[in-house]
């Protein structure tokens, strides 16, 4: 399986989103010139969105997620009222709801994966090294630095930093936690930031989103972007919204509106703890949050 499959695997609830979903046979192969979004849309009067029902920090059936303030923000900027198909973020996520026109937009998406059409990005992160405040860890900003020789690094089995780690001789030591998960009962991120409080491991390695978010319920953690491997896949990822491949006016509305609206959009990511990195890999804060992801 490529990086990018790996990405997406713990990107959607830590498990596998088979590329053989198929996605191009269920989807509807016509391109609407008119602009008349009611060929696209499921119902042009309802922002139908596509959703994991248990995965925060990205989507809950409570409403509670990022991208769930997300879809609360579209939904009043395009004065339609907002409705999910929940569905587990698994094996036949996009047939089961996209593809098979339930809903219009999934709110979150790796781009250049081409299991759905990317709408532009409207943020850009990385995987992220989380350690203890005084720990002397919370410098290290690349995998290969020698400090973290010894240590023990959680990091959940599978995902494309284990690579880097395996490069930098880190695997030995490290606690690996499960990638596929029930996620009612289970959650790998949670358990990772649970034994880095209590001081079973070291340091521990997730992807950005959920490094920021756990981290900043844990208090007195330290989150590292990790932009700066020379060796295995680069930890840096651009991620936008996920639409049919036949809804082009669709996907150019939701492209005006993440233009017209990346100030707020950043904000509610900041607001969640999303590491937020500008073009150059460096953090965007509060005030520094630009319009370009």
């Amino acid at each position: 399986m490529t990086e990018a499959g790996r990405h997406r695997r713990w990107l959607f609830s830590l498990s596998i989103l088979v590329a053989s979903c198929a996605f191009g046979d269920v989807a509807i192969a016509q391109t609407n010139e008119t602009g008349d979004l009611s060929f696209e849309l499921v119902d042009p009067k309802v922002l139908r969105v596509c959703a994991d029902p248990r995965n925060l920090p990205f989507s809950n059936e409570k409403g509670e997620g990022f991208e769930n303030k997300l879809a609360e923000l579209f939904a009043d900027k395009l004065q339609k009222k907002l409705d999910y198909v929940f569905f587990p973020q698994a094996t036949g996520f996009v047939r089961m709801t996209l593809g098979s026109h339930r809903c219009d937009v999934i709110m979150g998406f790796p781009q250049g994966d081409d299991l759905v059409q990317g709408t532009n990005p409207y943020y850009r992160t990385s995987y992220a090294l989380v350690a203890k405040a005084g720990s002397g860890l919370e410098e290290v900003d690349t995998l290969e630095d020698a400090r973290l020789k010894g240590k023990h690094v959680g990091i959940v089995a599978g995902t494309p930093p284990a690579t880097n780690m395996a490069l930098a001789g880190l695997m030995g030591d490290a606690k690996p936690y499960p990638l596929m998960i029930d996620t009612r009962y289970d959650n790998s991120a949670q358990a990772m930031i649970d034994d880095l409080t209590a001081g079973k491991i070291d340091a521990g390695v997730l992807w950005g989103p959920m490094a920021g978010f756990y981290a900043k319920k844990a208090g007195s953690l330290h989150v590292t972007p990790l932009v700066k491997e020379t060796t295995g896949p680069k930890l840096v990822y651009r991620i936008g919204m996920g639409v049919r491949g036949a809804d082009q006016n669709w996907k150019r509305q939701l492209n005006k509106l993440i233009q017209e609206n990346q100030g707020e959009i950043n904000k509610i990511l900041l607001d969640f703890g999303v590491p937020l990195l500008d073009e150059s890999d460096r953090p965007l804060g509060a005030e520094t949050a630009k319009k370009t992801p």
